[in-house]
This record gives structure tokens, sequence and C-alpha cells, in this order.
């Protein structure tokens, strides 16, 4: 019988053992718990952080095409600027050659007048001696 009861162990140390078995399971569980809570608050920092980054980042990005779309907005209303202000000069450089093209016209047709008035003196002038002198011949040759 010494041999059985060496062989099997006795109800105090059964209970003994469960209780050591089940502290130590209660032990990991709260191990394993903690160790969870500590993920999961590891985890809601880095999602919190990465929040925080990526809202950064959409702000950096916002400010960003602001200030390109204000850029070219700025170089839009330059080019519209410097459009006008070559229109101006065109069209103040236009009024120059139509000023001066309307005087050059004046002074020629001026000098076709005065061309005109010489060519109708010198031409009586040129009847008025040939008569006067078709005239003398008439007077001599009677």
């Amino acid at each position: 019988m010494d041999n059985v009861s060496q062989t099997f162990v006795s109800k105090p140390d059964i209970q003994k053992n469960e209780m050591m078995q089940e502290v130590a399971l209660q032990k990991l569980s709260a191990e394993i718990q903690n160790a969870q809570e500590y993920k999961i608050s590891l985890t809601q920092r880095d999602v919190e952080r990465i929040k925080t980054d990526i809202e950064k980042m959409r702000s950096d990005l916002r400010y960003e095409i602001d200030k390109v779309t204000a850029a070219q907005r700025l170089d839009i209303n330059l080019e519209r600027g410097r459009t006008r202000d070559d229109l101006a000069k065109q069209g103040v450089e236009t009024s120059e050659l139509t000023n001066k093209l309307d005087r050059e016209i004046h002074l020629l047709k001026t000098q076709v007048e005065a061309a005109k008035y010489e060519v109708i003196k010198y031409g009586i002038g040129t009847i008025v001696s040939f008569t006067a002198v078709g005239l003398g011949l008439l007077r001599i040759l009677m």
C-alpha cells in the first residue's frame, strides 16, 4: 500500500496544486490584460499621433495650395496689367502715327495746291505772252 499511496496524490495536495495553478492562471491573465491594455494605449497614442500628423499635413497642403493659387492669381493680374499697358502703348503709338500721316497728307495737299497755283499762274503768263507776241506780229504784218 505504501507503493500505491506513493503513486497517488492526496486530495489536499491536489487542492493545493489547483489553487497554485489558479493563482498562476490569474496572474497570467492579469499580465496578459495589462500587456493588452498597454498595447492598446500604445496603439491609441500612435493613432492619435498619426491623426495629428495627417491633420498637420492636410493644413500644410491647404496652405501650399492657397499660396500657389494666390501666386497664380497675382501672375494673371500682373499679366493683365502688362497687356493693358501694352495695348495702351500701342494705342498711343497708333494715334501718333495717324496724326503724323494726317499732317503729311495735309502737307502734300498744300504742296499740290501750291504747285497747281504755280502751273495756273505760269500757264496764264504763257498764254498772255503768246497773245502779246501774236498781237505784236499781227500789228507788224498789218
